[in-house]
Protein backbone atom coordinates (compact mmCIF):
# COMPACT_ATOMS: atom_id res chain seq x y z
CA UNK A 1 0.00 0.00 0.00
CA UNK A 2 1.44 3.31 -1.05
CA UNK A 3 1.60 6.04 1.56
CA UNK A 4 0.10 9.13 0.10
CA UNK A 5 1.28 12.51 1.23
CA UNK A 6 -0.96 14.16 3.81
CA UNK A 7 -3.26 16.68 2.23
CA UNK A 8 -2.30 20.25 2.77
CA UNK A 9 -5.48 20.72 4.78
CA UNK A 10 -4.03 18.59 7.59
CA UNK A 11 -0.44 19.76 7.32
CA UNK A 12 -1.18 23.44 7.89
CA UNK A 13 -3.46 25.20 10.35
CA UNK A 14 -6.60 25.82 8.30
CA UNK A 15 -8.33 29.19 8.29
CA UNK A 16 -11.89 29.77 9.44
CA UNK A 17 -13.30 33.25 8.94
CA UNK A 18 -9.80 34.62 8.61
CA UNK A 19 -8.44 32.91 11.76
CA UNK A 20 -6.05 30.00 11.94
CA UNK A 21 -6.94 26.98 14.05
CA UNK A 22 -4.15 27.94 16.42
CA UNK A 23 -5.59 31.45 16.80
CA UNK A 24 -9.04 30.00 17.36
CA UNK A 25 -7.77 27.78 20.16
CA UNK A 26 -6.05 30.75 21.73
CA UNK A 27 -9.26 32.75 21.62
CA UNK A 28 -11.12 29.84 23.20
CA UNK A 29 -8.63 29.79 26.05
CA UNK A 30 -9.04 33.52 26.58
CA UNK A 31 -12.83 33.11 26.56
CA UNK A 32 -12.64 30.39 29.17
CA UNK A 33 -10.63 32.68 31.43
CA UNK A 34 -13.11 35.54 31.09
CA UNK A 35 -16.27 33.51 31.70
CA UNK A 36 -15.99 32.78 35.41
CA UNK A 37 -18.00 30.01 37.06
CA UNK A 38 -21.20 30.83 38.87
CA UNK A 39 -20.57 32.29 42.37
CA UNK A 40 -21.31 29.68 45.02
CA UNK A 41 -23.80 31.90 46.80
CA UNK A 42 -25.81 32.48 43.61
CA UNK A 43 -27.74 30.36 41.15
CA UNK A 44 -27.01 30.54 37.43
CA UNK A 45 -29.23 29.51 34.54
CA UNK A 46 -28.87 29.54 30.76
CA UNK A 47 -30.77 32.33 28.98
CA UNK A 48 -30.61 32.56 25.18
CA UNK A 49 -27.11 31.14 25.15
CA UNK A 50 -25.96 33.52 27.90
CA UNK A 51 -26.12 33.40 31.70
CA UNK A 52 -28.77 34.67 34.10
CA UNK A 53 -27.41 35.04 37.64
CA UNK A 54 -29.81 34.92 40.60
CA UNK A 55 -28.39 36.22 43.90
CA UNK A 56 -31.65 37.31 45.51
CA UNK A 57 -32.24 37.16 49.27
CA UNK A 58 -28.75 36.07 50.30
CA UNK A 59 -27.96 38.88 52.79
CA UNK A 60 -25.28 40.23 50.48
CA UNK A 61 -23.73 43.50 51.68
CA UNK A 62 -21.67 44.10 48.54
CA UNK A 63 -22.01 43.43 44.84
CA UNK A 64 -20.18 40.18 43.95
CA UNK A 65 -16.99 40.60 41.95
CA UNK A 66 -16.74 37.04 40.60
CA UNK A 67 -19.71 37.14 38.22
CA UNK A 68 -19.57 35.31 34.84
CA UNK A 69 -18.53 37.57 31.99
CA UNK A 70 -21.46 36.44 29.83
CA UNK A 71 -24.06 37.48 32.42
CA UNK A 72 -27.06 38.94 30.63
CA UNK A 73 -29.42 39.19 33.63
CA UNK A 74 -28.35 39.87 37.21
CA UNK A 75 -30.75 39.69 40.14
CA UNK A 76 -29.39 41.18 43.38
CA UNK A 77 -32.72 42.13 44.90
CA UNK A 78 -33.70 41.68 48.56
CA UNK A 79 -30.18 41.93 49.98
CA UNK A 80 -28.40 44.44 52.22
CA UNK A 81 -26.26 46.24 49.64
CA UNK A 82 -25.68 49.86 50.71
CA UNK A 83 -23.51 51.22 47.91
CA UNK A 84 -22.95 50.88 44.16
CA UNK A 85 -19.24 51.68 43.75
CA UNK A 86 -17.42 52.81 40.64
CA UNK A 87 -16.99 50.12 37.96
CA UNK A 88 -19.16 47.63 39.85
CA UNK A 89 -20.26 45.95 36.60
CA UNK A 90 -17.47 46.94 34.20
CA UNK A 91 -16.64 43.31 33.24
CA UNK A 92 -20.25 42.45 32.36
CA UNK A 93 -20.34 43.79 28.81
CA UNK A 94 -23.43 41.70 27.91
CA UNK A 95 -25.53 42.83 30.88
CA UNK A 96 -29.05 43.87 29.88
CA UNK A 97 -31.14 43.44 33.03
CA UNK A 98 -30.05 44.55 36.51
CA UNK A 99 -32.29 44.23 39.56
CA UNK A 100 -31.06 45.98 42.71
CA UNK A 101 -34.45 46.55 44.29
CA UNK A 102 -35.23 46.03 47.99
CA UNK A 103 -31.71 46.72 49.24
CA UNK A 104 -30.27 49.42 51.52
CA UNK A 105 -28.61 51.47 48.79
CA UNK A 106 -27.82 55.03 49.86
CA UNK A 107 -24.79 55.86 47.71
CA UNK A 108 -24.36 55.62 43.94
CA UNK A 109 -20.89 56.58 42.73
CA UNK A 110 -20.45 58.61 39.56
CA UNK A 111 -18.94 55.67 37.67
CA UNK A 112 -21.29 53.02 39.09
CA UNK A 113 -22.52 51.89 35.67
CA UNK A 114 -19.31 52.26 33.68
CA UNK A 115 -19.10 49.65 30.94
CA UNK A 116 -22.77 48.66 30.98
CA UNK A 117 -24.66 51.95 30.75
CA UNK A 118 -25.37 51.76 27.02
CA UNK A 119 -26.23 48.05 26.98
CA UNK A 120 -28.66 47.95 29.89
CA UNK A 121 -32.33 47.59 29.02
CA UNK A 122 -33.79 47.47 32.53
CA UNK A 123 -32.46 48.89 35.82
CA UNK A 124 -34.47 48.47 39.01
CA UNK A 125 -33.41 50.64 41.98
CA UNK A 126 -36.81 50.74 43.66
CA UNK A 127 -37.35 50.25 47.39
CA UNK A 128 -33.95 51.45 48.56
CA UNK A 129 -32.69 54.33 50.74
CA UNK A 130 -31.61 56.67 47.95
CA UNK A 131 -32.05 60.39 48.70
CA UNK A 132 -29.93 61.78 45.89
CA UNK A 133 -27.59 60.60 43.16
CA UNK A 134 -25.10 62.36 40.88
CA UNK A 135 -26.59 63.03 37.46
CA UNK A 136 -23.31 61.85 35.88
CA UNK A 137 -24.06 58.31 37.12
CA UNK A 138 -27.15 58.19 34.91
CA UNK A 139 -25.90 60.31 32.01
CA UNK A 140 -25.34 57.45 29.52
CA UNK A 141 -28.10 55.11 30.64
CA UNK A 142 -30.59 54.08 27.97
CA UNK A 143 -32.40 51.54 30.14
CA UNK A 144 -35.93 51.72 31.47
CA UNK A 145 -35.41 52.68 35.12
CA UNK A 146 -37.43 52.10 38.26
CA UNK A 147 -36.72 54.59 41.07
CA UNK A 148 -39.92 54.30 43.08
CA UNK A 149 -40.20 54.06 46.87
CA UNK A 150 -36.97 55.84 47.76
CA UNK A 151 -36.71 58.76 50.24
CA UNK A 152 -35.82 61.29 47.53
CA UNK A 153 -34.77 64.83 48.41
CA UNK A 154 -36.36 66.94 45.68
CA UNK A 155 -33.99 69.60 44.46
CA UNK A 156 -32.33 70.87 41.28
CA UNK A 157 -29.77 68.02 41.12
CA UNK A 158 -32.50 65.37 41.17
CA UNK A 159 -34.54 67.22 38.59
CA UNK A 160 -31.53 67.41 36.27
CA UNK A 161 -30.70 63.73 36.83
CA UNK A 162 -34.22 62.63 35.89
CA UNK A 163 -34.51 64.92 32.89
CA UNK A 164 -32.84 62.53 30.44
CA UNK A 165 -33.87 59.21 32.02
CA UNK A 166 -36.37 56.76 30.59
CA UNK A 167 -38.50 56.12 33.66
CA UNK A 168 -40.71 53.08 33.91
CA UNK A 169 -44.23 54.46 33.30
CA UNK A 170 -45.75 51.88 35.65
CA UNK A 171 -43.80 53.16 38.66
CA UNK A 172 -43.17 56.80 37.81
CA UNK A 173 -46.01 58.02 40.07
CA UNK A 174 -44.36 56.25 43.01
CA UNK A 175 -41.34 58.57 42.96
CA UNK A 176 -42.11 60.94 45.83
CA UNK A 177 -40.38 63.79 47.62
CA UNK A 178 -39.72 62.71 51.17
CA UNK A 179 -37.96 66.05 51.69
CA UNK A 180 -37.64 69.09 49.46
CA UNK A 181 -35.86 72.42 49.17
CA UNK A 182 -39.40 73.82 49.32
CA UNK A 183 -41.13 72.25 52.30
CA UNK A 184 -44.61 72.45 50.80
CA UNK A 185 -43.71 69.74 48.25
CA UNK A 186 -42.51 67.16 50.79
CA UNK A 187 -44.60 63.99 50.60
CA UNK A 188 -45.89 64.71 47.11
CA UNK A 189 -45.21 62.71 43.90
CA UNK A 190 -42.27 64.29 42.10
CA UNK A 191 -43.85 64.04 38.66
CA UNK A 192 -46.97 65.77 39.93
CA UNK A 193 -44.86 68.59 41.36
CA UNK A 194 -42.88 69.04 38.14
CA UNK A 195 -46.01 68.85 35.98
CA UNK A 196 -47.46 71.75 37.98
CA UNK A 197 -44.69 73.94 36.61
CA UNK A 198 -42.38 73.93 39.61
CA UNK A 199 -38.71 74.25 38.68
CA UNK A 200 -36.38 73.37 41.54
CA UNK A 201 -33.43 74.75 39.59
CA UNK A 202 -34.99 78.22 39.40
CA UNK A 203 -35.61 78.06 43.14
CA UNK A 204 -32.00 76.99 43.63
CA UNK A 205 -30.76 79.97 41.61
CA UNK A 206 -32.99 82.35 43.54
CA UNK A 207 -31.76 80.92 46.82
CA UNK A 208 -28.16 81.27 45.67
CA UNK A 209 -28.73 84.85 44.55
CA UNK A 210 -30.38 85.69 47.88
CA UNK A 211 -27.48 84.12 49.77
CA UNK A 212 -25.02 86.20 47.75
CA UNK A 213 -27.07 89.34 48.39
CA UNK A 214 -27.17 88.66 52.14
CA UNK A 215 -23.42 88.01 52.18
CA UNK A 216 -22.63 91.20 50.26
CA UNK A 217 -24.97 93.20 52.46
CA UNK A 218 -23.23 91.80 55.52
CA UNK A 219 -19.81 92.80 54.23
CA UNK A 220 -21.09 96.25 53.25
CA UNK A 221 -22.56 96.73 56.74
CA UNK A 222 -19.25 95.73 58.33
CA UNK A 223 -17.32 98.22 56.19
CA UNK A 224 -19.73 101.08 56.97
CA UNK A 225 -19.64 100.24 60.66
CA UNK A 226 -15.84 100.30 60.65
CA UNK A 227 -15.76 103.68 58.86
CA UNK A 228 -18.26 105.17 61.29
CA UNK A 229 -16.31 103.79 64.25
CA UNK A 230 -13.04 105.14 62.83
CA UNK A 231 -14.47 108.63 62.27
CA UNK A 232 -16.09 108.77 65.70
CA UNK A 233 -12.95 107.49 67.38
CA UNK A 234 -10.81 110.17 65.70
CA UNK A 235 -13.37 112.84 66.49
CA UNK A 236 -13.22 111.81 70.11
CA UNK A 237 -9.42 112.01 70.09
CA UNK A 238 -9.54 115.45 68.48
CA UNK A 239 -12.12 116.64 71.01
CA UNK A 240 -10.02 115.42 73.94
CA UNK A 241 -6.94 117.09 72.46
CA UNK A 242 -8.81 120.37 72.02
CA UNK A 243 -10.07 120.26 75.59
CA UNK A 244 -6.54 119.61 76.78
CA UNK A 245 -5.30 122.69 74.98
CA UNK A 246 -8.10 124.76 76.44
CA UNK A 247 -7.23 123.55 79.91
CA UNK A 248 -3.66 124.89 79.75
CA UNK A 249 -3.05 128.06 81.88
CA UNK A 250 -3.07 131.25 79.79
CA UNK A 251 0.06 132.55 81.58
CA UNK A 252 1.96 129.50 80.44
CA UNK A 253 0.87 130.15 76.87
CA UNK A 254 1.95 133.85 77.16
CA UNK A 255 5.30 132.91 78.68
CA UNK A 256 5.98 130.49 75.92
CA UNK A 257 5.06 133.16 73.37
CA UNK A 258 7.45 135.76 74.98
CA UNK A 259 10.28 133.23 75.04
CA UNK A 260 9.84 132.65 71.37
CA UNK A 261 9.93 136.44 70.66
CA UNK A 262 13.13 136.88 72.71
CA UNK A 263 14.89 134.25 70.80
CA UNK A 264 13.83 135.86 67.58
Amino acid sequence: MVNKPMPALFRKPFRVAGLTLHSGLLLMLVFVEVVLPCPKICHCAEKNGMTAVHCSSHNLEEIPTDLPGDTVSLFLDSNRIAKIPNNAFKDLSHLQELDLSKNSIEIIDIGAFNGVAEGLRLLDLSNNHIQSAPKEAFSKLKAKIRLSNNPWHCECALQEALRELKLDPETVNEISCQTSVQEEYAGKPLIQVLDSGINFCNFHHKTTDMAMFVTMFGWFTMVISYVVYYVRHNQEDARRHLEYLKSLPSTQLTKDFDTVNTVL
